[in-house]
């Protein structure tokens, strides 16, 4: 019997890291260290099993997770835009426009 970790168990585990730490200013290479792979490594098997690159999912995380805070708080949207690891209010009001086709503030609106 093998003591290998299953194939999905590092995805899992960058996953989780992810998911837990949205704001973290992750690079494969960290996300590969965090869960102890190399970074070909770890970019293969995330994209093998998600059909994408950690940092692609890692973008897409942010912004459902920036939906999210618009639909259900009040908060400014500079405020979100920090608390999901954006540096900027511009480049998430830029990644938020290319996702969901409208700037953050006029999709909130729409929400309501």
């Amino acid at each position: 019997m093998s003591t290998k970790p299953a194939a999905g168990h590092y995805t899992c585990r960058a996953l989780n890291a992810l998911h837990t730490r949205p704001f973290f200013q992750w690079t494969v290479e960290t996300l590969a260290r965090e869960v102890g792979l190399s970074r070909s490594a770890l970019a293969r098997r995330f994209h093998k099993l998600l059909g994408m690159s950690p940092i692609h999912y890692l973008a897409t995380w942010r912004l459902h997770l920036a939906a999210q805070a618009l639909r259900e708080s009040r908060e400014n949207i500079a405020a979100i835009a920090e608390q999901v690891g954006y540096g900027s209010e511009e480049a998430f009001g830029r990644a938020f426009k290319r996702c969901f086709g409208s700037s953050p503030a006029a999709w909130r609106k729409s929400q309501a």
